[in-house]
């Protein structure tokens, strides 16, 4: 289904969801839309690998070893497929993420909802997290000594989900998974290794909520994505 044309036609049967999602892919370039087939159920060692997840996320629950737990409503310890082949990494929950408890659901994760169903995925398929799991205050970057004590979680995570691709979202996801100060300008358009698994770094949706040139970057990053998930598919 061409996502121009569809914009064009504007079809009776499509629902308010998928006419918003077919505008925003016409939007950044984006041609063809292709069905997925939905995974099989978890086998026998990935629903002991999601249990060690779900106790991960309640020792996380449970810690104060930053100031950071001082203000918080809610851990954001992380959601989606505990055997996901593509994980993302941001940078900290928002005041909407803290208070619902989980990542990406105010309008940077609207925006990151529409690019993973860009790239022919749903929000269930995919797993996403954060560096540091509470919100620092007035959505300041979170502090060396803020990540240090987090930096356990999330190394943990990535180890039980073993996704086949890691996507960083925004410099401080990129400058704390792969250990470097370099800008994100040097970082985005080609492939690191976390953990032994491919790593691409783009643009966090807030900053393209701010700058609507930063979407075609941003694009150019997940077809990179898309066209690896392809490749890599069994």
């Amino acid at each position: 289904m061409s996502a121009t044309a569809s914009r064009a036609q504007r079809p009776s049967r499509l629902s308010p969801q998928l006419a918003e999602l077919l505008a925003y892919l016409a939007d950044i370039g984006w041609g063809d839309v292709y069905l997925r087939k939905s995974r099989p159920p978890l086998d026998p060692r990935a629903q002991e690998r999601a249990a060690q997840l779900e106790a991960l996320g309640v020792a996380a629950a449970a810690c104060t070893r930053c100031r950071l737990a001082e203000g918080r409503s809610h851990v954001v310890f992380g959601a989606g497929n505990p055997q996901a082949e593509l994980m993302f990494v941001g940078e900290g929950p928002g005041a909407e993420e803290d208070r619902q408890g989980l990542p990406f659901v105010g309008p940077a994760g609207e925006l990151l909802t529409k690019i993973i169903q860009a790239i022919e995925l749903t929000r269930e398929e995919v797993y996403i997290a954060n560096v540091v799991k509470c919100r620092p205050p007035g959505n300041r970057d979170p502090q060396p000594d803020e990540v240090t004590a987090c930096r356990g979680f999330l190394d943990r995570q990535i180890e039980l989900v073993g996704p086949r691709l890691l996507v960083a979202l925004g410099k401080v996801a990129a400058q704390v998974l792969l250990g470097t100060d370099s800008p994100i300008g040097q970082l985005r358009g080609r492939w690191h290794a976390v953990q032994g698994i491919p790593t691409l770094v783009t643009y966090h949706p807030a900053a393209l909520l701010r700058n609507a040139a930063l979407k075609r970057p941003t694009w150019e990053d997940m077809q990179l994505v898309r066209d690896r998930l392809r490749e890599s598919e069994p």
